[in-house]
């Protein structure tokens, strides 16, 4: 099948290569992209600088995706995967046992798929995140605050066989004045709604420390 996915940037990106990107980004090394253009021009631009949606095809026929939002998967295979590469704020000796606990209850072998999709860590999911980690909201909490925040999935390229696939469309130039108000915009609303779940489920459901007193793992039906 062919997707068309989009790559939001400070410049133009012809030539994505295998090997390239940040290591500690949230699936790895990588090229990162997205299905939805609006996603696409919020990761381009910021508070005063302008950037670049590019375009690109894909033909993932025959390509191994991990899909993290897949039935067989919860919110915390996904975290696990975050915990593999990203830097997290742990603020007690408790929270690093839960860091070491969930990457090994929740861990995916993914390093032979092409493609990973999963939730982008922005600083709304990642800061929920981090909550749930030091033991502050629920399971059930977090799940509902990376699911409300409506801002889809990203779609990482990981293998050299997916970079051979992918072929550059074009670009479009996207200005800060444009996008960065509709952003904030949407992440206070976003916010308001995330805050008014958790207030509603206060001191409800699965939290941290109860998962490692009784060792929950992936097939767990709380979980579901």
């Amino acid at each position: 099948m062919i997707r068309t996915l989009y790559h939001g940037s400070p410049r133009i990106v012809r030539t994505p290569y295998f090997g390239g990107g940040n290591a500690g980004n949230d699936f790895g090394i990588g090229f990162y992209c997205t299905d939805s253009h609006d996603v696409a021009a919020e990761w381009a631009s910021g508070r005063a600088r302008d950037g670049f949606v590019n375009t690109y095809r894909l033909n993932d026929t025959g390509l191994r995706t991990l899909d993290l939002g897949s039935p067989q998967y919860c919110i915390l295979h996904w975290l696990g995967m975050l915990l593999n590469y990203r830097e997290f704020d742990t603020l007690t000796p408790r929270a690093y046992q839960a860091r070491d606990y969930l990457r090994t209850a929740f861990a995916i072998d993914h390093q032979s798929y092409d493609c990973i999709t999963g939730w982008r860590a922005d600083n709304v999911h990642f800061a929920f995140a981090q909550s749930f980690i030091n033991g502050e909201i629920s399971y059930e909490q977090l799940r509902d605050a990376v699911r409300l925040s409506g801002l889809g999935r990203q779609i990482v390229i990981k293998s050299n066989r997916a970079f051979d696939r992918l072929l550059f469309n074009g670009y479009e130039v996207v200005r800060s004045r444009d996008v960065y108000p509709v952003r904030v915009t949407r992440e206070h609303k976003v916010l308001d709604e995330i805050a008014a779940s958790i207030r509603k489920s206060s001191g409800k459901g699965l939290y941290i420390d109860q998962m490692m007193e009784e060792n929950v793992q992936d097939y767990d039906p709380r979980l579901i």
